[in-house]
């Protein structure tokens, strides 16, 4: 504290008598102990007057109206005199006087008294000397309070202080400073209004703790219907553009197709967006092979871009309309054809009939069958200059096929030979071998009227060779063997003897 704060009040003129009878306020003691006091509750500011006064009226160094008699009671003073409030602050009539004195200044030193002292001045200022120790308790019951309200007023500050943070929020790319008593990012959004769904983004997480110098993200998730070469699927983002949400969702864009613009910006309800990344793709044709980079939606359009132009029946070895997908490899068919008709037999069915007129084992036709016709038409391929099968485009039946009737006897057989003459052995024989009894098969295996084979014509009790034997004998023996077993040694022409 400088001394010129005190420069405005001067001391009280030698001529005049000191305020309030006996009390000095430039005297040593009371400058000593009156800035001691001040500076023992604070030491960047005066203290105030009633301080002060509880200060002398702790130490007795200032008692006014003391002496009885010596001064009468003023009414004005009525209300000071009963607390010893005012007495050193403020003059007789209520005028300010300054009390204070410079923290330098020794305490003990003796100022010389403006005037002749009054009322007990000599007497108050040896009572101030008398009772030095009772000065320091006093001071010290008195700075315990004070400095439990200080620190009481110092902690609930601090702490408020504490929970205070200045924090930035950056929601959907657009950033604040924020003070806020949040304890973690959770309750942030939930002051903020900030809701946060299934798709959004919030960096730090929402349970992670605040503190001062934080910084909060906030990224809403966008749909996009995406379709990526070919694939379609539905797909959610943070970023705010269709080029940054490629790179998060790890789609390559270098020389690919977009369905819009790189820079168009993606609202909350999302965007459809086609993309087809850049492919290499080998096209085969004439015996030249062409690899090419590509973003085209189909094979038709890379073999188009390959400069290769297909004629008449070409195609490719997949379909032309077909996704081309990277490393493929393409062929290019050049094909040429024709077609050729063939007319094709329809073979004719056969319906057996039971008659009990004909022997058993005997299968007479009553009605020859008769095969249709069919006519067809083929195409014929060169494929890259190879034929290939041909290849049935139409067909059309030209005649129907007639069914063939077959009668199949249920007659038992006879016992005996003689059972057996009224059939028509005369029509087997000339089927068989033309009615000659001598008559032999190329092969020289079967001979005689019925053609016989040597073990058979053996079994039914003949000699040699049967072709060597009368025709008499040949009809006796083949009689014999009907009996036993039908028509069914002469399979093409058994039916003759029911003829």
């Amino acid at each position: 504290m400088s001394n010129a704060q005190f420069e405005t009040y001067g001391p009280t003129p030698a001529h005049e008598p000191p305020a309030y009878g006996g009390f000095d306020p430039y005297s040593a003691q009371t400058l000593g102990r009156g800035m001691q006091g001040a500076y023992e509750a604070r030491t960047d500011t005066y203290a105030p007057a009633y301080e002060m006064r509880g200060r002398y009226e702790a130490h007795g160094a200032y008692a006014p109206y003391e002496t009885p008699g010596a001064h009468p009671a003023h009414p004005a003073h009525t209300a000071h005199e009963a607390y010893g409030a005012h007495g050193a602050a403020y003059g007789p009539h209520g005028t300010y006087e300054d009390t204070y004195g410079p923290a330098y200044e020794d305490a003990d030193a003796t100022v010389p008294a403006p005037g002749p002292r009054t009322r007990g001045g000599r007497r108050a200022a040896h009572r101030r000397r008398a009772r030095p120790a009772d000065r320091g308790e006093g001071s010290m019951r008195r700075l315990v309070p004070q400095a439990l309200v200080v620190a009481f007023l110092a902690g609930g500050t601090t702490a408020f202080v504490a929970k205070d943070k200045v924090v930035e929020l950056s929601v959907d790319g657009t950033p604040r400073t924020l003070h806020t008593f949040a304890d973690d990012v959770t309750e942030l959004l939930a002051e903020e209004g900030v809701e946060v769904g299934a798709h959004d983004v919030v960096a730090p997480s929402a349970g992670a703790g605040l503190a001062s110098g934080d910084e909060i993200a906030v990224r809403y998730g966008r749909p996009v219907r995406l379709t990526l070469d070919g694939q379609r699927r539905e797909v959610w983002t943070t970023e705010r553009t269709v080029e940054a949400a490629l790179k998060q969702l790890g789609v390559r864009a270098e020389g690919a197709y977009l369905s819009t613009s790189r820079s168009r910006r993606i609202g909350r309800e999302g965007l459809t967006l086609d993309v087809r990344t850049e492919r290499a793709v080998t096209v085969m044709a004439d015996g030249r092979a062409r690899t090419i980079r590509t973003n085209a939606a189909s094979v038709r359009e890379v073999v188009e871009q390959a400069g290769i132009t297909l004629r008449g029946q070409d195609t490719t070895s997949v379909p032309l309309e077909g996704f081309p997908r990277d490393g493929q490899t393409v062929t290019v068919l050049r094909i040429t054809g024709r077609k050729e008709i063939h007319d094709e037999s329809i073979a004719f069915a056969v319906q057996r009939v039971e008659d009990p007129s004909v022997y058993r084992g005997t299968e007479v036709v009553a009605r020859a069958g008769e095969p249709g016709l069919r006519r067809v038409t083929y195409s014929l391929r060169t494929v890259n200059g190879v034929s290939q099968k041909p290849r049935r485009i139409r067909s059309e039946v030209v005649r129907e096929p007639r069914t063939q009737v077959v009668k199949v006897g249920t007659k038992p057989l006879p016992e005996t030979a003689s059972g057996t003459d009224g059939l028509n052995w005369q029509g087997l024989a000339a089927c068989e071998s033309g009615g000659r009894p001598d008559a032999v098969d190329s092969s020289g295996t079967y001979g005689g009227l019925y053609q016989f084979d040597t073990r058979t014509w053996q079994n039914l009790g003949g000699k040699g060779r049967p072709q060597d034997a009368p025709a008499a004998e040949q009809t006796m023996r083949a009689k014999k063997l009907f009996v036993r077993q039908g028509t069914s040694p002469w399979p093409h022409c058994g039916g003759r003897l029911h003829g």
